[in-house]
């Protein structure tokens, strides 16, 4: 299951799609330069309890370690993720 991210200037999105659409989603916005908040999640009934939105979690994770961000989970799923993967705590505003 590949994640993929879209940016448009303050804004972005890490998305799970098929031929059938997007079945999930998690939005986030940049704020200044060293700081992302991630804002909402959605996960399509027919992909619950598989993981996915953990997946989108992770990828916003491996982003923001990958450009030296920070992120505030505002989002209250991705704040529960973060509650519960200390793994992920480096990159918690």
């Amino acid at each position: 299951m590949a994640i993929k991210q879209e940016l448009q200037e303050n804004k972005g999105i890490f998305y799970y799609e098929t031929e059938g659409g997007r079945l999930a989603e998690m939005t986030y916005s940049n704020a200044g330069p060293d700081k992302i908040i991630i804002d909402h999640t959605e996960v399509d009934e027919s992909l619950r309890g598989e993981g996915v939105g953990y997946k989108l979690v992770e990828a916003a994770v491996n982003y923001a370690r990958a450009n030296n961000l920070k992120i505030l989970p505002l989002c209250p799923f991705a704040a529960a993720v973060f509650r519960k993967r200390e793994n992920y705590r480096d990159v918690l505003f």
